[in-house]
């Protein structure tokens, strides 16, 4: 059942499709601006203009959809930007939402305040007799209003990746409050304080200003602990839940996908993108086979759709 491709394509268990497949953008001000960003090859920073060009390619390669992440002009300790209807993300889906695309894609907002705080931390910060400390519930309530500003915008889905505790049950309130009971809310649900992300930081110059992120992001060591975390996000209203990051994680969605009869991606995070272009620069890796092979893993492992950097990559050979 292995002898030509046609027989191995019949039988073959697991399929990866375009629509599948979720591209991050980076949206910065200006206009014309296609700024590369070092440490991910391919990945760009991208002023509004730019950026509806990536969704017009996106939309005719058949992927699934977009995840917007803002690179504002300015930060401040209460990460306004998050929530200001006329930042950089709220402008963004405005401006796609005018175009054809939109109806082929899921357009889809990071919930987050890290892009936005002069301290780049994903909560408010309160100084306590242990140093500097996240103030949880000041925190949710910034999450519910920028929720609010990017669903009005048109996102279609919004999704909290800060790991605050009872965010989701704060931004369906919020939503609904608002009119917007038909937003979905994509929640990551685990994400993991990990290694991994150190390309994203530079791409969304998001890196923390000071400390880390352990104290709020779940430990790499924990599957059960995820598990709870879903369960509770499940019962604060999120409708869908992402996995944070996918490959050394692969054992997390699986466990998440035999429990849970949701919808459920995960992310291929920057790290796992870099790595794998680090190998192909040194002709160690094929890419387009490693590519591939990398997202049927995690298709495999029990993910409906997958948020990746080479979205569009993956979509071309698909």
């Amino acid at each position: 059942m292995r002898r030509t491709e046609a027989l191995r394509s019949l039988v073959r268990e697991t399929r990866l499709e375009p629509g599948q497949l979720i591209y991050p953008l980076f949206v910065c001000p200006g206009e014309g601006v296609r700024k590369a960003i070092g440490s991910m090859p391919g990945v760009f920073n991208l002023s509004v203009d730019e950026a509806v060009k990536e969704a017009e390619e996106a939309a005719q390669l058949g992927l699934g959809g977009l995840l917007l992440f803002g690179l504002p002009e300015s930060k401040d300790e209460q990460g306004s930007g998050a929530y200001d209807d006329a930042g950089i993300v709220q402008t963004a889906l405005r401006a796609l939402k005018q175009t054809s695309a939109a109806k082929k894609l899921v357009l889809i907002a990071d919930v987050c305040l890290c892009e936005y705080t002069s301290h780049g931390h994903c909560g408010m910060i309160a100084e306590t007799t242990y140093g500097h400390e996240i103030e949880n519930d000041s925190s949710i309530e910034l999450l519910g209003r920028a929720a609010v500003s990017l669903a009005e915008a048109g996102a279609d889905v919004v999704a909290p990746s800060d790991m605050m505790d009872g965010r989701v049950g704060a931004i369906r309130e919020a939503l609904d409050e608002n009119g917007l009971e038909q937003t979905p809310i994509l929640s990551y649900a685990s994400k993991f304080a990990s290694a991994f992300y150190g390309p994203f930081r530079e791409a969304a110059d998001s890196a923390p200003q000071f400390g880390d992120r352990k104290s709020y992001q779940m430990d790499g060591a924990n599957v059960r602990e995820a598990m709870r975390e879903i369960e509770q996000d499940l019962g604060e209203g999120a409708d869908m839940i992402l996995m944070k990051p996918a490959m050394p994680y692969l054992d997390v969605v699986r466990a998440a996908r035999d429990r849970f009869d949701v919808p459920m991606g995960a992310y291929q995070v920057s790290g796992e993108y870099s790595m794998l272009h680090a190998a192909f620069e040194r002709g160690w890796l094929e890419p387009e086979r490693a590519m591939l092979e990398s997202l049927v893993g995690i298709r495999r492992a029990g993910a409906d759709f997958i948020v990746t950097y080479f979205a569009k990559d993956a979509g071309r050979v698909l």
